[in-house]
């Protein structure tokens, strides 16, 4: 897709553009009638004090230091706008995916396998993709730029692509070769479906058909991990939202393939209402189509950027040594992160590999949660870090003040949006999965397990979010051992809570907590444990995060008070959904139109509290979306 060319971040520009809302002053004509003895005033000059700033001056100086900070902030509130745009692209038609997902295979075995696939793999695109990147390569390639010494920065950039492409595609290849055991380690409890599946217990061996899938899923995964330097690439230069528009191709492809499979295999796709009247070979072949369509999507992703990745760089040639200039500090910096972003990887296969071993379908659930919840930490919580890490990493170390003000004015941001989320979730989870997810095959109790699943994820929602910027924050500091120290600390504790929890709630279904009958076996809890445990650990992260940062500054704390003001406008908010929800005929409205008319109501109110009460942080994102939509 090409870029908008009035979008000011994707002018051709210098590493460092002029603020869009700073004039862009034109020479006078009438310079040559300038009094003999005076100096012409300073450039960009708005005032008379500014006007008076001689060449060499403090004034001078202190101007430049003044504009320099003003382009900064334009910079980066710009570049959170694209990136929330892009990313709300990208994770609307991740939505739109998975509904038709929902639609075709439900919350079961099916759903475990979907799961499963888009997991199994994912390692790479963590380990080796854009939070990786954030430590090792955006600081360094942004710090080349800053320099004016764009050559440079492209040699560096060829390096490292060569260097990802080799890692990326080898591991592609041996997780092909050895998808039997990997499978088999990381889904152990799917190793007793086909005994199951004779037994009449279970409609699909998941282990057989999760090989299947797996061997598509590692070489998408690759495309998708140099799809990924393609953003560090465009970050680097204040082009967000190319980068953050990409993944739409990826989602648009699995969508294609989903659908055309559909129409392949199932007699009457359109009309599903019941598992048992399509034959599980059927939706077997549909669920391998789906990744047919994924490798082709992760093609797709890397291709549209690079057009505008050749467009900014200079110098880029791609290469196999260490010797480029930056590469040795960028391992030295990657190698950290990589062991901090493993032990999430560990965590996460552990979640895995627990929740095989509980009823089918905790891992459906797990995922259906989990793109709900990674919804609002993207679009707030992402954006406005991806954005703030260029701009911190220009930062002076010795700016400190400076650079902690920045990073606590930028939580206040995300807490704008991310508090009344967490508010949402917690009284209105169930609207929120009903409308997205229940059609076809995901009934009312899958609607219900989700919806707890998700409750408990929300949980953690504030720390995991602020988290993420903090994170960034030790980055641009060149301090990458601090977060990966902490990562695993909150692994280890996750892990441990979550998997006391999950065998505790295992042992309750829907139908006992909510009163919803099920169509077939009750569906469990047991992924709530899962979701409670990651929850703690977010939390415990957060807090050493904070008492890490403190140690460069004992004057740092996190915007509580905000915080607190922001959870007011949230509860005021709910007062007139909740009476709408009260008032409105559920059983005469579809489920998704009444729980969209109910989260309008409650998101609309929001957003006008907090305009109405001169909220600061309102300015930040709703004032910005107003003036593009102006201009």
């Amino acid at each position: 897709m090409a870029e908008p060319p009035d979008d000011p971040a994707d002018d051709e520009a210098p590493p460092q553009p002029e603020s869009v809302a700073e004039p862009q002053n034109e020479p006078s004509p009438d310079d040559s009638l300038r009094p003999a003895g005076l100096s012409a005033p300073a450039e960009g000059a708005k005032t008379l004090a500014q006007a008076d700033a001689a060449p060499g001056s403090d004034a001078e100086d202190a101007l430049n230091a003044e504009r320099a900070t003003a382009q900064g902030e334009g910079a980066s509130s710009n570049g959170a706008f694209l990136v929330a745009a892009g990313i709300f692209s990208s994770r609307l038609i991740g939505l739109v995916r998975d509904r038709a997902v929902a639609y075709f295979f439900g919350s079961g075995a099916f759903a475990d396998v979907y799961r499963l696939a888009l997991r199994a793999p994912n390692f790479l695109q963590n380990l080796l993709g854009e939070g990786t990147l954030s430590a090792s390569f955006i600081p360094i390639y942004s710090r080349m730029l800053q320099e004016e010494r764009p050559e440079a920065a492209g040699r560096f950039a060829g390096a490292i692509f060569g260097l990802l492409a080799a890692v990326a595609f080898a591991a592609a290849l041996l997780g092909v070769l050895l998808a039997e055991p990997f499978v088999a380690i990381i889904a152990s409890g799917f190793l007793g479906d086909a005994e199951a599946v004779r037994d009449g217990t279970l409609v699909v061996d998941r282990y057989e058909l999760a090989v299947k899938v797996v061997r598509l899923t590692f070489p998408m995964t690759a495309f998708l991990v140099l799809s990924a330097w393609c953003l560090g690439v465009l970050n680097s230069h204040r082009k967000f939202l190319l980068s953050y528009f990409a993944p739409v191709a990826w989602n648009v492809a699995l969508l294609a393939a989903l659908f055309a499979g559909a129409f392949l295999y199932l007699d009457d796709p359109l009309h599903i209402t019941d598992l048992a009247g399509i034959p599980a070979d059927a939706l077997s072949r549909l669920l391998v189509a789906v990744f047919i369509g994924g490798i082709a999507g992760g093609v797709l992703q890397f291709a549209i950027q690079l057009p505008t990745v050749f467009r900014v760089m200079k110098g880029f040639r791609p290469a196999l040594s260490l010797e480029v200039e930056g590469v040795r500090e960028g391992i030295r910096a990657f190698v950290p992160v990589v062991l901090g972003r493993g032990a999430y990887q560990l965590s996460g296969y552990l979640d895995f590999w627990l929740s095989t071993f509980v009823a089918a379908g905790a891992l459906g659930a797990i995922g259906y949660a989990q793109t709900l919840y990674l919804l609002p930490i993207s679009l707030f919580g992402m954006s406005v870090a991806a954005s703030e890490l260029p701009e911190l990493s220009r930062i002076s170390r010795d700016e400190l003040d400076a650079f902690l003000t920045r990073v606590n004015r930028s939580i206040r941001q995300i807490f704008f949006l991310i508090i009344p989320t967490v508010v949402g979730y917690l009284g209105f989870g169930w609207l929120v999965v009903g409308s997205f997810y229940q059609t076809g095959l995901f009934g009312a109790d899958d609607t219900w397990q989700v919806t707890l699943v998700l409750m408990a994820y929300t949980l953690g929602m504030v720390a995991t979010t602020a988290g993420r910027l903090l994170q960034n924050a030790f980055y641009a500091l060149n301090d990458t051992k601090t977060p990966a120290r902490i990562a695993v600390v909150r692994v280890a504790i996750s892990g441990v809570i979550g998997a006391a929890l999950m065998f505790v709630f295992d042992r309750f279904s829907v139908t006992d907590v909510m009163g919803i009958a099920a169509d077939g076996e009750p569906l469990r809890l047991g992924a709530v444990g899962l979701a409670l445990g990651s929850a703690v650990g977010a939390w415990v992260e957060l807090s050493r995060l904070v008492a890490a940062l403190r140690t460069h500054d004992p004057a740092f704390r996190l915007p509580w008070m905000a915080a607190l003001r922001m959870l007011g406008l949230a509860g005021l908010a709910a007062i007139p959904a909740v009476i709408v929800q009260w008032l409105l005929p559920a059983d005469a409205l579809p489920v998704w139109a009444f729980g969209g008319i109910v989260l309008a109501v409650y998101g609309v109110g929001y957003l006008a509290i907090g305009i109405g009460v001169g909220v600061p942080e309102s300015e930040a994102w709703t004032g910005r979306f107003l003036k593009r939509l102006k201009g």
